[in-house]
């Protein structure tokens, strides 16, 4: 993992925050631990506390309990200029009346910097951006992608020891975001800064971070790499958060197997009870499309580089996640069968 010089630490440090409005706190309790050069995504459900939390980091909100610790330094008493932080927003927020440099510039020029310094810097974003050609075209002349590549370098021209993205990719069209996803990623890992991205998609989540937040209610269910809480989710709200997540019976003659549907013999990760009722965590690589097995519908399909992948939904209800190499359309009948070498996860009984 490329880290930049600037590149900074962050502690959340048993925070706790409740808006003037509220009767709830929107954070409570939270600790997360950010290494200088990660990529954290906080994800979870719209009111769950995502964007609250880089709110309180940016300065923008005060916690009323707990601290917040940037490079060993007490952030809460910098004020929010001082504390070194770029944002992104989720619009974002680009000057229509200026050209791209002198967009990426903008925050070079509010901090006096000198004009050579600032121009170097400025080509230097566009660089890393791969905008360079378009450094004199109006920014009502760029698509989706491109302004979010110009947001991304005027917020990582002033050197920001944080960059904070803020539902990135909300504003784009549904075909685009996932060939802008991969483009976004690069981009992250070849600044080195320490970012924090808020989304509510999953799939984003898991393909860009190298750490996953996980939150509900204002409370962290989980953290981890996108690995082990595809894996090994904490619980059935973190599994159906992330994959999907049924409720099941154990088989009664066997501690180590469910029956999907009453159908589908499949492998679980742990001892159960025999005949006990368990929430299991269904995911792609559990299942494959085959000659035999339960039929199913297909009631989703997504295209993500070279591979499809589906949802099915079988006649007991259950809704079965699996891939595809070719395209087959929605409505389509299909039979699906269990991965025997593959376990699902037992996350609730």
């Amino acid at each position: 993992m490329k880290t930049s010089k600037n590149a900074a630490s962050l502690q959340f440090n048993r925070i706790q925050f409740t808006y003037s409005d509220g009767k709830q706190a929107a954070i409570k309790d939270v600790f997360i631990d950010v290494e200088p050069g990660e990529i954290v995504v906080f994800v979870g459900p719209s009111g769950c506390g995502k964007s609250t939390l880089l709110r309180i980091a940016a300065g923008l909100l005060i916690p009323q309990q707990g601290s917040l610790v940037i490079d060993g330094e007490d952030a809460l008493a910098l004020a929010p200029e001082k504390r070194r932080i770029g944002w992104v927003p989720q619009s974002y927020a680009l000057f229509e009346h200026l050209n791209i440099a002198e967009n990426v510039g903008f925050g070079l020029k509010m901090q006096k910097v000198p004009k050579a310094q600032r121009e170097k810097q400025v080509q230097d974003m566009l660089k890393l951006c791969r905008i360079e050609e378009y450094a004199k075209r109006s920014v009502r002349a760029l698509s989706g992608g491109q302004r979010q590549r110009v947001a991304i370098a005027r917020a990582l021209a002033v050197n920001p020891r944080i960059l904070m993205l803020d539902e990135p990719l909300a504003a784009l069209d549904p075909q685009l975001r996932i060939a802008i996803r991969a483009d976004l990623e690069e981009l992250l890992r070849a600044s080195g800064v320490t970012t924090l991205f808020v989304t509510h998609d999953q799939s984003e989540a898991l393909a860009v971070a190298d750490k996953v937040v996980v939150l509900r209610d204002g409370h962290v269910e989980q953290i981890g790499k996108p690995d082990d809480l595809w894996r090994y989710p904490a619980n059935s709200f973190v599994a159906e958060f992330l994959s999907n997540a049924i409720t099941t019976k154990a088989q009664a003659d066997s501690s180590r197997t469910v029956l999907l549907g009453g159908e589908l013999c499949c492998n679980v990760n742990r001892e159960i009870k025999p005949g006990e009722k368990v929430v299991v965590a269904l995911r792609k690589e559990n299942f494959y499309i085959s000659e035999q097995g339960i039929q199913g519908r297909i009631i989703f399909s997504e295209y993500n580089g070279g591979v499809y992948q589906l949802k099915v939904e079988t006649k007991s209800g259950n809704v079965l996640p699996v891939s595809s190499t070719t395209e087959l359309p929605i409505g389509a009948s299909i039979l699906v069968d269990f991965n025997s070498a593959s376990e699902l996860s037992v996350v609730g009984v």
